[in-house]
C-alpha cells in the first residue's frame, strides 16, 4: 500500500447507551446526541465539516432510503459533501478517509447507527447469503456461526471451556464501560442456542449508534490534544460461497491487516469487531496477537454490537484510548457478512510514533 498523501487522524468519537430496545426513539432522535456530542468535543459547527458520509442498512429500518431522514437531521441544506454506504460505519469512514487524503476536505464527519429490536435481526441477516443455494435453507447469523466454532473445537484451536473464557473476559471487561449493554462478571453464560454456541458465546441484539470526527494534518493537532492518526486501512472479502472457504482461517483479515501495516511493529491494543467467542479465536490466529495485547477492552461485540455501527464502534474505541494516553498503537477491525466474510483492518498511532 503506497504512503498515505497527508496524515489524517480520529480527533472525537461518540457513542449512545447501547440498549436492548429504543422504542421510544426514532433512528435520527437516537443519532442526534451523538453527532452534537463529537462536534461539542472539536468546537466545530455542521457548516465547518467537510464531507460527512454514514453507515446503515435499509434492511434494519424496513424501508427504502432510510439513511435520507438521518441526514435531514444532520442538516444538508445549504448543499454538503456527502456519501452513504449499505455498509457498517467503518466502510463509511474508509470512504471518508480516503477523500480526506486526496485533500477534496480537511474535516470529515461519520456516523452510523442501527436498530436491530423492531425485527428478528438472525432472519434479516440471511439476506446477506447466496440467494440461489444457502438463503432458500434459512441458516441464520447463530447457525453459520455454530458451524464456525464447531468446525475450529474439530480441528483443535479451540473447546467450549475456552469460548466461555473468552464470554467472560468480554463481559468482565465491559464492567468500565458505560455504554455497553451486557457487562459484569455476573452475565450468565446460560444453556446451548446452537451446539456448540452458548446463549453467552452470541453478541446481544441491541439498538445503537456511533460517530467520529476526521481531521486532516495541523488541523487534527488544533482540534484534539492527542490525535489517533490513521497510519493505514484496508478492507477484503472472501469468497461468498460459504462452502469454499476454510472457516478456521480468515486470509481476508490477514491480507488487509498487511496492507494496512500491522505487522511492520507490535500493537499494544486490538479492538475486534467478534460478534462471536468463535470469531476471535480466529482473529487473533489471522492477525498475529499475542498475550501481550490487550484485545477488546471495551468489551467488544459480546457487550454490545449494534449492527451497523458496531465495527466503527472498534475504530472509535481504539482511537478513545490513544486519545486518553492508554495506548500507543492499536489496532481495530471490523467485519461484516456471514462467519467473518468482509473484513477492515485500521491501524492507529498516537503522536509520538511519528
Amino acid at each position: 500500500m503506497r504512503p498515505p498523501i497527508r496524515d489524517v487522524a480520529v480527533v472525537a468519537f461518540g457513542q449512545t447507551a447501547h440498549r436492548r430496545s429504543s422504542d421510544e426513539q426514532s433512528e435520527v432522535e437516537m443519532l442526534m446526541p451523538v453527532l452534537h456530542e463529537v462536534l461539542d468535543a472539536t468546537g466545530l459547527r455542521t457548516s465547518d465539516i467537510g464531507f460527512t458520509c454514514s453507515g446503515s442498512s435499509d434492511y434494519l429500518a424496513g424501508r427504502a432510503f432510510s439513511f435520507t431522514m438521518a441526514l435531514d437531521g444532520v442538516g444538508a441544506w445549504p448543499p454538503i459533501s456527502e456519501s452513504h454506504v449499505e455498509m457498517d460505519g467503518a466502510w463509511a469512514l474508509y470512504e471518508a478517509w480516503t477523500t480526506l487524503l486526496t485533500g477534496d476536505a480537511d474535516t470529515a464527519l461519520v456516523y452510523s447507527y442501527g436498530k436491530s429490536s423492531p425485527g428478528s435481526v438472525r432472519d434479516v441477516l440471511t439476506r446477506q447469503l447466496d440467494p440461489y443455494y444457502v438463503a432458500p435453507l434459512w441458516p441464520d447469523s447463530v447457525a453459520l456461526a455454530a458451524l464456525q466454532a464447531q468446525a475450529l473445537i474439530d480441528a483443535g484451536h479451540t473447546d467450549e471451556p475456552a469460548l466461555a473464557g473468552i464470554a467472560a473476559r468480554s463481559r468482565e471487561a465491559a464492567s468500565s464501560n458505560p455504554y455497553a449493554q451486557l457487562r459484569g462478571p455476573d452475565v450468565p453464560h446460560g444453556d446451548y442456542l446452537v451446539q456448540p454456541l452458548h446463549t453467552g458465546d452470541c453478541p446481544p441484539i441491541g439498538d445503537g449508534a456511533a460517530a467520529v470526527i476526521l481531521a486532516a494534518g495541523d488541523r487534527a493537532r488544533a482540534l484534539c490534544e492527542r490525535p489517533a492518526w490513521i497510519r493505514g486501512v484496508d478492507h477484503r472479502i472472501e469468497a461468498h460461497s460459504l462452502g469454499v472457504r476454510d472457516l478456521t482461517d480468515s486470509p481476508s483479515t490477514r491480507l488487509a491487516a498487511e496492507n494496512a501495516g500491522a505487522f511492520e511493529r507490535p500493537v499494544d491494543t486490538a479492538e475486534l469487531h467478534a460478534p462471536f467467542t468463535s470469531q476471535e479465536v480466529v482473529l487473533r490466529r489471522a492477525l498475529r496477537l499475542g498475550d501481550d495485547v490487550l484485545v477488546n477492552p471495551s468489551g467488544g461485540a459480546l457487550a454490545a454490537n449494534p449492527v451497523m455501527a458496531a465495527g466503527l464502534v472498534r475504530i472509535g474505541e481504539a482511537a478513545a484510548r490513544i486519545h486518553r494516553g492508554a495506548s500507543r498503537r492499536a489496532l481495530a477491525h471490523a467485519t461484516s457478512g456471514p462467519c467473518l466474510q468482509q473484513n477492515l483492518v485500521a491501524v492507529l498511532e498516537g503522536e509520538e510514533q511519528r
